[in-house]
């Protein structure tokens, strides 16, 4: 049996990985998921410990009549329930977030955390400022469950500027709590049992548990790194036209990528155009990073492409732009019918976002064309600040072209799976990475990459490269 992804040893099993690398299927499996019975037992043993023994007692009269559904198995108390399992069967299939729990060995063992996605640095004063306003301002009650007028006109109207399209904020705009809770949202809108639901992998790791909490299959199409230094991460287009059949509700596209960094280009962007079109197949896109490019590249938003306007879910948020990854303020724009069906989920899912910050997003999104392009250079420096100290150390770069994160071939190292090393990363060099397995449905697609966030001051870059510097080519483990 292959197993998805091993246990980092101290911590708690952070698996979640798709089976399917011996031929079985696209779920997503969970390892030391522990059992109700062994709870039960548990419990026996504890009371035992204690030394508490049942103490029976006769009814009252003015006691009323037990129910016969209430009746307590003898071993233990607890009700009987004929072996019911009490879980649903979907949170068997994954577990809790891999860049999450690297963060909290980092903390655990006081290792620079460039695992995950969260800037070290302050957000911008004019944005803080407008929430403290807010908030003094008594904006914290309920907003409108779909988001502050005040912010759904601001996104609309940025999305005109960048986009080129026009968006009609009473009625295709859902505000939520954070991109994350955007495509969740979508996927339990339009996704049904049996639906299909293409992604990109590697891929961030809450594409393939939302697709399973939405009642959808996952598909995943390889993404496949540069030959050399300074290419691209490129797909087989013939691999991409055979995931798509009658059965496929959406594609999920993520441009910028997490965790490669690749910048889907008009030609690929066409392409999935064509076989949207084709396969009548929605487009879900991720687009948090859309202000973070290198190089001059572009950013293209696949509702902007000819016949997608009416077919495209577009997600973003307030996250990785303006440095607030705590705040959790993120949208989905889409057509009309589409957004009364997302905006349904929203409101019984979350209600609503954060009034005082959205007022506060709204103030962001009118900031001046100025503070897009120096963002983009902040984060070229910091690439370009950190990627050197990796290269000296041994790993192989894949230089990104948009968001914040640089995929690594740890192959010089030696060591037996990205697991094994990113835990003796954490543990005795003190620098926190992701295991590049995380974000594959077989982890041995991933077993020698792990990933690197440089979203951090310089002087958190130059303390990870003096730690890195200990590291030596050709150890084992």
């Amino acid at each position: 049996m292959n197993v998805p992804y091993a246990l980092l040893v101290g911590m708690r099993d952070p698996s979640l990985r798709l089976k399917n690398g011996s031929g079985q299927d696209d779920s997503v499996v969970c390892r030391g998921c522990a059992s109700l019975p062994a709870m039960a037992d548990r419990t026996s043993t504890k009371r035992k410990r204690a030394g508490k023994t049942p103490v029976s007692r006769r009814s009252s009269p003015l006691e009323p009549p037990k129910s016969p559904l209430l009746a307590k198995d003898a071993r233990n108390g607890a009700p009987i329930t004929s072996g019911k399992h009490f879980l649903s069967d979907k949170v068997g299939h994954f577990t809790e977030s891999v860049i999450r729990e690297m963060t909290r060995q980092a903390m655990l063992h006081g290792a620079v955390n460039l695992a995950q996605g969260f800037p070290d640095f302050p957000a911008p004063a004019e944005v803080k400022q407008a929430a403290q306003r807010a908030v003094a301002a008594d904006v914290n009650q309920y907003a409108i469950t779909w988001g502050a007028k005040d912010l759904r006109n601001a996104i609309a109207r940025q999305m005109g500027v960048w986009q080129g399209i026009t968006v009609d904020p009473e009625k295709e705009i859902t505000v939520c709590c954070g991109s994350t809770e955007a495509m969740i949202s979508t996927l339990l809108a339009v996704c049904n049992a049996g639906d299909e639901v293409v992604i990109f992998e590697p891929f961030y790791e809450n594409y393939g548990p939302d697709s399973v909490l939405s009642g959808a299959k996952p598909k995943f199409v390889k993404l496949r790194p540069p030959k050399d230094d300074g290419g691209e991460w490129t797909f087989d287009e013939k691999e991409l036209r055979r995931a798509f059949d009658k059965h496929t509700k959406a594609i999920i596209l993520n441009t910028p990528n997490n965790p490669t960094g690749k910048v889907f280009t008009r030609r690929e962007l066409e392409l999935i155009r064509d076989l949207c079109v084709e396969f009548d197949v929605l487009a879900i896109t991720d687009e948090i990073y859309e202000h973070i490019l290198y190089e001059g590249t572009e950013h293209i938003s696949i509702v902007s492409l000819e016949g997608m306007r009416e077919r495209t879910v577009t997600i973003n948020g307030m996250s990785k732009t303006y440095s607030v990854t705590g705040w959790r303020v993120g949208w989905a724009v889409a057509p009309e019918k589409i957004t009364n069906a997302i905006r349904k989920v929203h409101d019984f899912l979350t209600v609503g976002a954060p009034a005082p910050l959205q007022e506060a997003g709204a103030a962001a999104l009118s900031l001046p064309a100025e503070y897009y392009a120096n963002l983009a250079k902040g984060y070229r420096v910091r690439r370009d600040h950190l990627m050197p100290a990796l290269t000296a150390a041994g790993f192989q770069c894949f230089r990104p072209r948009g968001a914040y994160y640089v995929m690594t071939d740890i192959s010089a190292f030696g060591y037996k799976d990205d697991v094994a090393f990113a835990k003796y990363l954490v543990q005795e060099i003190g620098v926190a990475c992701v295991p590049g397995s995380s974000f594959y449905r077989d982890p041995r697609d991933g077993a020698k990459q792990v990933r690197f966030a440089f979203c951090k001051k310089p002087e958190t870059l130059d303390e990870a490269a003096r730690r890195l510097a200990k590291l030596r080519v050709g150890a084992t483990a």
